[in-house]
């Protein structure tokens, strides 16, 4: 947990129902996690043996043995505040466009989307359909 940045709650739900609407997973449900440096360089180093902070994590609840148990559930998302606010600054973004960025990230993730030890071709398309659902994102939200 973080307590360094107030969320605004509701548009993050908007957002996330608007994505998984679009990518017809209206009927999924995600978890979202906002924790601190600390908090997700532990998750990082447990579960990916990289000791370092990273922006953002995904964890798929329909990979491996248990995963048709509850198809309805995608995963968890959870989000460095303190590395999405280091991006934001970097890419001079707000830090909700940061936020929407990583939700569309993990969400990709849960979806089977890679671009980490995969081929060139598989990390362009994940960026391209990353691309497609932030262009979607702000035109919905200019209606």
């Amino acid at each position: 947990m973080q307590h360094k940045l107030k969320i605004d709650k509701r548009k993050l739900r908007s957002v996330t129902f608007t994505l998984l609407k679009y990518l017809s997973c209206a009927d999924k449900e995600i978890s979202l996690c906002f924790v601190d440096d600390n908090t997700i360089k532990q998750l990082n180093k447990q579960y990916r043996h990289k000791n370092k902070p990273t922006n953002v994590l995904s964890f798929s609840l329909q990979e491996g043995e248990f995963g048709s148990i509850n198809p309805d559930i995608l995963g968890d998302i959870v989000i460095s505040v303190d590395t999405a606010k280091e991006d934001a600054i970097k890419k001079s973004v707000s830090i909700e466009r940061e936020f929407n960025f990583l939700i569309i990230h993990g969400l990709l993730h849960l979806l089977g989307y890679n671009h980490e030890n995969s081929p060139k071709e598989k990390a362009r398309i994940m960026q391209k359909k990353e691309e497609e659902l932030l262009k979607f994102l702000y035109k919905a939200d200019q209606r």
